[in-house]
């Protein structure tokens, strides 16, 4: 069993930052895929970047790309998301997950590949 827990989550006016970071423990770090998803009220939860088992490989959605980071630290078992740019559109709850089962240069990126899920972090940004 793994455990996720989110913070660094609040509120930002736009065009402001904020750096996401995601802690794990219960099985190596290095043995988990890792994303962060976000779900904004009425939408469905949506991935918005991922990373593979040996941090090499990162995935991001077209509506972040070149404003947010993923990165993974697998010495200390955290993920991070560094957030700049930041719009009112990237309000939502963001969620950790992580899945066990991918190939290590792999990042999952539907929703049912993961296996383990955080009890997620808010982020507002105001205009």
């Amino acid at each position: 069993q793994v455990q996720l827990v989110e913070s660094g989550g609040g509120l930002v006016q736009a065009g402001g930052s904020l750096r996401l970071s995601c802690a794990a423990s219960g099985r190596p770090f290095s043995g988990l895929a890792m994303g962060w998803f976000r779900q904004a009220p009425g939408k469905e939860r949506e991935l918005v970047a991922g990373i593979s088992k040996t941090g090499t490989t990162t995935y991001y959605a077209d509506s972040v790309k070149g404003r947010f980071t993923i990165s993974k630290d697998n010495a200390k078992n955290s993920m991070y998301l560094q957030m700049a740019g930041l719009k009112p559109e990237d309000t939502a709850v963001y969620y950790c997950a992580a899945d066990r089962s991918s190939a290590p240069l792999n990042v999952p990126t539907a929703n049912d590949e993961y296996d383990y899920w955080g009890q997620g972090t808010q982020v507002t940004v105001s205009s």
